[in-house]
C-alpha cells in the first residue's frame, strides 16, 4: 500500500470521527450548555490520557514545567472548542466546517506575531484568496450575521492560536503531556465557568453516551489526521481533509433537512485554494 493510500485510510477515519463529534454534538446540546458539554468531555478525556499513558509507558513524559504555555495553549482551544459547538448547534454544519477550514490562513497571519515567522508575498496572496471564501460563505450583511456565523470564524482564530502554541510546546514537550494538560486545564475551565451560577446540568442516561462519543471522537479525529500527516505531505493530506466538508453537507441534509448551498462549496473552494497555494509554496521552499 503506498503512502498516498494510507495517508488517504487515515484521513477517512478523521472525517468520520470529525463528523461523529459534530453530530454527537448537536445530540447533547438539548440537554448541556456548551460549559457543560466541554466539562464532561474533558474529565472522560483525562480518563483516557491517563488510561493509555499508563499502559503505553508514556506517562513519564508528563512534566509540570511549561505551565504558562499550556494555559495560554489551553485558553484558546477552549475558547474555540466552546465556539464551536456553539455553532455547530446554530448554524448548518456545511457553514462550521468551511469557516474551520480558515484555521491555516489565521496561522499564517498570526505566526510572524507569535513565533517570528516571515510573511511571504505568495502567503498574504493566499490569505487574500482565503478571506474571499470567507465573504463568500458568511456573506456579511446586518441582516444576515449571525451569533453562530461570528462563533464559527471565531473558532478559527482560536484554533489557529491554539496550533501556534501547540507548535512551540513541541519544541520541549511530549504528546502525551501536551494532551494531559490540555484535558485537566478544560476541565477545570468547563467546571467554572458551567458551574458559577451553581447550577451544572448532569448528563441523563440517553445522553451520556454521546458525550462519551464526543470524548472519543475529539481523541481519534486529530490521531488519524496526525497519523495522516506523518505518513504523507501537508499538500497530499489537505486536500483529503476537505472532503470534510461535501461530507457534512450530505449528514446535515439527511439529518438536519440542511440546504446544500453552492455559495458556501464555492467559498469554501476558495478557502481550499489559499491553504494549497501557501502549502505548495512552503514545500517547495522546503525543498530547496
Amino acid at each position: 500500500m503506498s503512502n498516498t493510500t494510507q495517508a488517504a485510510v487515515w484521513m477517512i477515519g478523521a472525517i468520520i470521527a470529525f463528523t461523529t463529534m459534530a453530530i454527537a454534538g448537536r445530540s447533547v446540546s438539548v440537554e448541556l450548555d456548551t460549559f457543560e458539554i466541554m466539562l464532561f468531555r474533558s474529565l472522560i478525556g483525562i480518563i483516557i490520557v491517563l488510561a493509555i499513558a499508563a499502559y503505553t509507558g508514556a506517562i513519564r513524559q508528563i512534566r509540570f514545567r511549561k505551565l504558562r504555555l499550556h494555559l495560554m495553549r489551553n485558553i484558546c482551544h477552549f475558547t474555540g472548542q466552546n465556539l464551536w459547538f456553539y455553532a455547530i448547534i446554530t448554524i448548518p454544519l456545511a457553514q462550521v466546517f468551511a469557516l474551520e477550514f480558515t484555521t491555516p490562513i489565521w496561522v499564517l497571519l498570526l505566526s510572524p506575531l507569535i513565533l517570528q515567522e516571515r510573511l511571504t508575498g505568495i502567503g498574504l496572496i493566499a490569505a487574500l484568496i482565503g478571506f474571499a471564501g470567507i465573504l463568500i460563505v458568511a456573506r456579511p450583511d446586518p441582516g444576515n450575521m449571525s451569533p453562530g456565523l461570528l462563533a464559527a470564524a471565531g473558532c478559527a482564530v482560536f484554533f489557529a492560536l491554539t496550533a501556534i502554541f501547540t507548535r512551540k510546546l513541541t519544541r520541549t514537550e511530549g504528546i502525551t503531556s501536551i494532551l494531559f494538560f490540555l484535558t485537566l486545564t478544560q476541565a477545570i475551565f468547563g467546571l467554572l465557568s458551567a458551574g458559577y451560577d451553581g447550577d451544572i446540568a448532569v448528563p441523563s442516561a440517553l445522553t451520556l453516551p454521546w458525550v462519551v462519543v464526543i470524548s472519543i471522537a475529539g481523541l481519534v479525529a486529530h490521531f488519524c489526521l496526525t497519523k495522516a500527516l506523518s505518513i504523507a505531505p501537508a499538500s497530499t493530506v489537505m486536500p483529503l481533509d476537505f472532503v470534510r466538508l461535501p461530507a457534512i453537507a450530505v449528514v446535515g441534509m439527511i439529518l438536519y433537512d440542511e440546504p446544500l448551498e453552492l455559495l458556501v462549496f464555492a467559498g469554501a473552494a476558495l478557502i481550499f485554494l489559499g491553504n494549497f497555494i501557501n502549502i505548495r509554496h512552503a514545500g517547495a521552499v522546503a525543498q530547496k
